[in-house]
């Protein structure tokens, strides 16, 4: 059996060459697609070939970017621009494939196994290039291999603009010198660990037991073994599949720090509200929440629980964060509040996980979201408002929707 032919599609610094092809007055000049400095999303989204080559890196503080280059023209997100370009790139991976599944706005995987008859996986990669640039003015590197983790590998080996092939007779040379932190899937956490047991590069990953590895890092451990080895076998799922929703999270970064305990409940019976409608929306309910706090020194802490019924209730979310934040070390004010529901199951009835709780008061309390989330779906979503939202309060300025957009203005 032949090999797969496997393609990853990378669009180079993506914010900002859309920026560069919406504004073509940017073009050759060091730019950065930055958050808002005055809502503390002050950090660098993305930076063009110019700004990257003067050491402006993704993440960099905005002040701190500007210090190592004087003349950086900074920009704000346009998401629905960079959205819709996303959609027309893949509108040409669709000519070469209906296996494509996104990683992401700027990357994409692409099995063209079956697509011998527009040429070998290099030449398509090749068409792919330069359709990219002659019809969007974009710029994308692209890793041909046999396997998905190769393949990702691939095209980060060369930018921009650039092909690079990785195959079963090469990969060792090409890959295995690589710091292990260059896999796929190895985290900053999990290649501290590695370092710390002397692995230092994807090659010493293959070379190690995959016993010692399992020991490190549990299963995952076992599964970069096989793939620093080049043993993936993963698919390229479909144009159309969905990944069933596992989890789904609401989180902010306030305007000014959080003081009291009735400013962070304020916050998370708002972010509840949100994962409230998605629930519904996506016909699910969430079984547990967990809830993430940062502190203005900008430490995080997280907690999780499940709740005592399975339920798309906003209220018993935002009470169960509540709860959970108790149990937050109340010594430093809050910069940040993210409220995660977990264990998603198809919806249904509320049905209790315990067998101490009180099932009818929940009944209750779903007739009056029914009625809630019907009243909004008609009028608008401020018709009808917790009393505890109204008045002076602080209202975050801006929402990390961790399932959609990072990043997308809140209301």
């Amino acid at each position: 059996m032949s090999d797969r032919a496997i393609l990853h599609s990378d669009l180079n610094c993506f914010y900002a060459s859309v920026e560069t092809v919406l504004n073509p007055e940017y073009r050759g000049k060091a730019i950065a697609v930055c958050g808002s400095t005055e809502d503390r999303h002050g950090i660098v989204l993305a930076k063009s070939e110019p700004a990257k080559r003067l050491g402006v890196k993704t993440g960099m503080v905005n002040w701190q970017a500007k210090q190592l280059c004087p003349n950086l023209i900074i920009i704000p997100p346009n998401y629905e621009y960079y959205v819709k370009f996303s959609a027309l790139v893949r509108n040409i991976y669709y000519r070469y494939t209906d296996l494509v599944e996104p990683f992401g706005l700027d990357e994409c995987w692409l099995d063209v196994t079956a697509s011998g008859a527009l040429g070998s996986p290099t030449d398509i990669a090749e068409h792919i290039r330069r359709t990219v640039k002659e019809e969007l003015g974009l710029t994308v590197s692209i890793g041909v291999s046999y396997n998905k983790v190769f393949a990702k590998l691939g095209s980060d080996l060369k930018k921009p603009d650039a092909i690079s092939v990785i195959t079963r007779e090469n990969f060792r040379k090409k890959v295995w010198p690589l710091d292990v932190s260059e896999l796929l899937y190895v985290g900053r956490s999990s290649a501290r660990r590695l370092n710390e047991h002397g692995v230092f590069t994807i090659g010493d990953l293959a070379e190690t037991s995959p016993e010692v590895l399992r020991r490190l890092l549990g299963v995952n451990g076992y599964q970069l073994w096989h793939y620093a080895r080049g043993e993936d076998t993963s698919r390229v799922m479909h144009k159309d599949f969905v990944f069933p929703a596992k989890s789904l999270g609401h989180g902010i970064t306030c305007n000014a720090d959080l003081v009291t305990e009735e400013e962070v409940w304020r916050v998370m019976l708002e972010l509840s509200q949100d994962l409230g409608h998605r629930l519904r929306v996506h016909h699910l309910a969430a079984s547990g929440v967990q809830l993430s706090v940062k502190s203005n020194d900008l430490k995080t802490r997280q907690f999780q629980r499940p709740l005592p019924v399975i339920t798309q209730s906003p209220f018993e979310i935002a009470s169960c964060a509540r709860s959970l934040f108790a149990e937050y070390d109340w010594r430093r004010d809050v910069r940040a509040v993210s409220v995660r529901v977990i264990g998603l199951v198809p919806e249904g009835r509320p049905f209790q996980t315990d067998l101490f709780t009180d099932l009818s008061r929940f009944d209750k309390q779903k007739s009056i979201d029914d009625t809630v989330d019907a009243l909004r779906n008609r009028f608008g979503k401020k018709i009808v408002t917790a009393a505890s939202l109204m008045g002076d309060i602080k209202v975050p300025s801006h929402s990390d929707r961790e399932s959609i957009l990072p990043g997308m203005m809140h209301k």
